[in-house]
């Protein structure tokens, strides 16, 4: 769903044959749907980034049912350790949302290192294998987030796993640029996507009940990116507008680029 859902739909009506790997069956499936619907080639397979056997598995339909493997995006990626697709309950999943490190919980901490680094980290491996053996280059992009280029108030497993991200794509740039294989990532502020939508509410659950606190609220400092600040609806960025500049990452327009993080968040990490 989200950003991951907008460039699976975009690049296939760029021509691009599609392989979606998700926790979320019935997202992943519609998203499938659509695709073929409009005349693509798209393939669905249930899974977990945080499991080597699932992203083995996508790599592999993908290299047997298309040839060969030119791209990836690696997309899966959470602020809290509530399942994605569980109602928000502020009270009963307070230890799972974002949290300074003196309050952080190990399921918030560790939850959120398996999926934004580990799981980035294994889908990379998994993917680079093929493009290797194929000899052919190919690029891929990762989501790391304006949390992988700065910090981002009250949100350390998050701050520290998208910079693990981070580190992994310009690491990954450097030993496979022999190769002819890109390795870039997108990295942007608040985007349409019910993630955002969740710490929206966490947000607003959070400040009313520290309502009255003498201790400084540091997240104010800084909540607008340098667009949303002029707009007069403060709006988000949407996820077609993430899905254009990681579509043009991974076509061969962008063939000089690589190690970069691109900060796709409307000016946020410049002011």
């Amino acid at each position: 769903r989200g950003i991951g859902a907008a460039s699976a739909i975009r690049l296939a009506r760029e021509g691009a044959n599609v392989v979606i790997l998700d926790v979320l069956a019935k997202e992943g499936t519609e998203t499938i749907e659509l695709i073929r619907k409009e005349g693509g080639e798209a393939e669905f397979v249930k899974g977990d980034v945080r499991n080597t056997a699932d992203v083995q598995k996508a790599v592999d339909l993908a290299v047997a049912k298309f040839g060969e493997i030119n791209g990836a995006l690696n997309a899966a990626g959470v602020m809290s350790a509530t399942a994605p697709d569980a109602p928000f309950d502020y009270q009963k999943q307070k230890s799972l949302f974002p949290s300074p490190i003196a309050e952080a919980s190990d399921e918030y901490f560790d939850t959120l290192m398996d999926i934004n680094a580990t799981g980035v980290f294994k889908s990379m491996r998994a993917e680079l294998r093929p493009m290797l053996k194929q000899g052919k280059g190919g690029s891929i992009v990762n989501i790391c987030s304006i949390a992988g280029l700065t910090g981002l108030a009250g949100n350390s497993a998050y701050v520290a796993s998208k910079h693990a991200c981070s580190g992994l794509t310009r690491n990954g740039a450097i030993d496979y640029a022999p190769y002819g294989i890109r390795i870039n990532s997108v990295n942007m502020a608040a985007t349409e996507t019910a993630m955002t939508a969740m710490a929206t509410e966490f947000v607003k659950a959070a400040n009313k009940e520290n309502a009255g606190s003498d201790v400084v609220n540091m997240g104010r400092i800084k909540t607008l990116s340098l667009l949303a600040f002029a707009d007069s609806n403060k709006r988000q960025a949407t996820v077609w507008e993430q899905a254009a500049v990681i579509c043009f990452l991974l076509s061969d327009e962008a063939s000089n680029l690589t190690g970069g993080l691109y900060a796709t968040d409307g000016g946020w990490a410049a002011y």
